[in-house]
């Protein structure tokens, strides 16, 4: 029985050990390819390890992706690549990923797994922030409405601006995805409730995002209690 890393035993809202060594035995490890296990090995020594997406979200968002068809993509939040290579291999050869991050470094951590993957001609990675990005994609035409599926894993802080500036850039029926929308289940935690400061900073962000979403008119929303919480927005109009 493989043992879940120690990255990915918090990234779960299922607080039986058990039940969530379970469901990876059963259904998630067998599944996994193995050039995401050898990139999930890695990155389980990487600092910050615990911001890699853990494989039964991968999982999920494999599937979900296949059932779109998507063939345009874009990740706001690479980190090693995981979650970009997970989506590699899960649209087309023809099919495309605009990654963006602040860290080059991170990302070629994953890089040679991606490449011996054969996939890596499916991305295109863009180094700087993230915002400064959108804003340059918006004022070329042929980004608006192209993309069939967004993912959205950096600064928490910036994620209604992200909102904002990814609605005019997914296709109407296309889906946004934010992770960690449910912080680990932290969004319910009493105001007094003693956390980091940082826990305590980004708890408030998401939970005013959550309230934001779920009242936009222009997007249908499902809040699922994988991982530590991930929100998928599909545009209307």
């Amino acid at each position: 029985m493989e043992k879940p890393p120690l990255w990915s035993g918090p990234k779960t809202l299922l607080k039986s050990e058990t039940l969530y060594q379970y469901v990876l035995d059963t259904t998630v490890y067998p599944r996994e390819p193995d050039c995401l296990k050898e990139l999930r090995n890695i990155t389980a020594n990487v600092q910050r390890s615990s911001m890699a997406v853990p494989p039964d979200e991968a999982l999920f968002l494999s599937m979900l992706l296949k059932l779109m068809n998507a063939k345009n993509t874009m990740e706001i939040g690479v980190y090693t690549g995981y979650s970009l290579l997970n989506t590699a291999l899960a649209i087309p050869d023809d099919g495309k990923i605009l990654a963006i991050d602040i860290n080059r470094e991170t990302y070629k951590v994953g890089l040679p797994v991606i490449e011996k993957a054969r996939v890596a001609h499916k991305i295109e990675f863009r180094e700087g922030p993230a915002l400064t990005i959108l804003e340059q994609l918006l004022t070329e035409e042929k980004y608006r409405g192209l993309f069939d599926f967004v993912f959205v894993d950096a600064d928490k802080a910036n994620n209604l601006n992200y909102h904002k500036r990814v609605m005019e850039l997914v296709r109407v029926g296309g889906v946004i995805a934010y992770d960690n929308s449910l912080y680990g289940g932290f969004v319910t935690a009493p105001p007094d409730e003693p956390l980091f400061r940082g826990d305590t900073d980004s708890r408030d962000v998401i939970v005013e995002q959550n309230k934001v979403l779920a009242a936009d008119p222009q997007i249908e929303v499902c809040q699922l209690p994988i991982a530590d919480g991930l929100t998928l927005c599909r545009r209307l109009y």
